[in-house]
């Protein structure tokens, strides 16, 4: 059976535990299930919020183009991509990956994977809004993001 991914790009939050359950329900052949989070951080009680702009279609098409490589590459039996936009303020959801197949191996790589691609290509872009009044600068990527992400290369 194909794997579709659902990806989808959001301003409202998103339901971990909805999302799990629908990659899982009624489906005998999921031995794990690997999700992982990203939540808005404080930056040490220094932000307010964190705004992140995307192209609309642009970032769908790469999220897509990024899920339909994690299905090539690992035997999933489900996938699931949603990444906010929007002022997030921290300790809110911005960004949710979870691979499903029959074994564990298979979901932590795809989930890994997924992720360190998310950071490097996808199109956002993030501002910070400063707790002392403002925006501070746009958030650009780190060094280590590139190197997590040249693993798979």
């Amino acid at each position: 059976m194909p794997v579709v991914a659902k990806v989808k790009v959001q301003l409202e939050d998103f339901d971990v535990q909805a999302e799990s359950h629908r990659l899982t329900s009624g489906r005998r052949d999921v031995g794990a299930l690997v999700s992982f989070t990203g939540l808005c951080r404080d930056e040490a009680g220094t932000l307010t919020a964190l705004e992140l702009e995307h192209y609309p279609g642009m970032a769908e098409a790469e999220l897509s183009r990024i899920a339909g490589e994690a299905i090539e590459r690992w035997p999933l039996t489900g996938l699931t991509v949603i990444h906010r936009y929007g002022k997030i303020p921290p300790g809110d959801n911005i960004v949710l990956v979870v691979a499903a197949s029959s074994h564990r191996r298979a979901a932590f790589e795809a989930a890994d994977f997924l992720m360190d691609y998310l950071k490097t290509r996808a199109p956002f872009w993030k501002k910070e809004h400063l707790v002392e009044g403002g925006t501070g600068a746009w958030v650009e990527a780190k060094a280590g993001d590139d190197k997590d992400a040249a693993r798979w290369t």
